[in-house]
């Protein structure tokens, strides 16, 4: 399926609608609807966010935090990848192994926590460890799905040509399998980016997580405010540019 693209209309309803967000948000601030001990301004919130990109710890923070999810995310989608493939080319994996992948699959990544803390300790290993289990599942489930999607006839021709099961993966089941993965790879980056604050806040290491925590529980609203819209620039950022990336790698399958 080729990714969708955004006419120039759409993209100018997307910023209306960020817009009039905004502009609700400086309502609910200068109105009074909500204190702005828990709801700053957005002049305060951006004025934090400034400061902290220009002189403060902010930007050391989110280069943390980025390079977190992007090292889970690539560790995930390695394994993801990899074990989709040995499963999916074999239909009796995929039977003796769809309950076990069924049940593990919905456990969210925060709940392996305290198991996680108990093998690696507080240590940015054991962050990386839990990162990679929440954001293999959308590439390891997406992989399978495309193998076990690859056109039967395609299957006999393999047959025929006598191809090994690592040519019949490389040549056959990857190319057919690529846009469940890069789908599965998207997805993935954004579970990557929250279990990364996620564990940063539980296992204290530097990111925007413990920065977000430590601002909240200082009641300095502002700052809380600019970690999370920072946050929302990273996702907004790195999923643009895997957009990018799956569009010019499924390029083939224009018409």
């Amino acid at each position: 399926m080729k990714p969708a693209r955004l006419s120039p209309l759409d993209a100018l309803g997307s910023v209306a609608v960020t817009l009039a967000l905004v502009a609700l948000w400086w309502a609910a601030s200068h109105g009074g609807w909500i204190s702005r001990v828990f709801l700053p301004t957005p002049e305060a919130t951006f004025a934090s966010l400034r400061e902290g990109l220009d002189g403060g710890e902010l930007a050391q923070f989110a280069q943390a935090t980025t390079w977190r999810m992007v090292e889970g995310w690539l560790l995930a989608s390695l394994l993801g990848v990899a074990l989709g493939a040995l499963i999916g080319v074999s239909a009796r994996a995929r039977a003796y192994l769809q309950p076990t992948l069924e049940f593990v699959r919905p456990l969210p990544a925060s709940a392996l926590l305290p198991l996680a803390i108990s093998i690696f300790g507080l240590s940015p290993n054991m962050v990386l460890a839990v990162v990679a289990f929440g954001a293999m599942w959308p590439v390891l489930l997406g992989t399978i799905h495309g193998f076990a999607a690859v056109e039967p006839r395609l299957l006999e021709v393999s047959r025929c040509l006598q191809l090994s099961r690592i040519d019949f993966i490389l040549k056959i089941g990857l190319p057919n399998a690529l846009p469940d993965i890069l789908a599965g790879m998207r997805l993935s980056l954004t579970v990557a980016l929250i279990v990364a604050v996620v564990g940063e806040m539980i296992a204290s290491q530097p990111g925007l997580g413990q920065a977000i925590l430590l601002a909240a529980r200082a009641f300095r609203a502002s700052e809380l405010f600019a970690g999370i819209v920072l946050l929302g620039l990273i996702g907004l950022a790195s999923n643009a540019l895997l957009g990018l990336a799956e569009h010019k790698l499924l390029k083939w399958q224009s018409p």
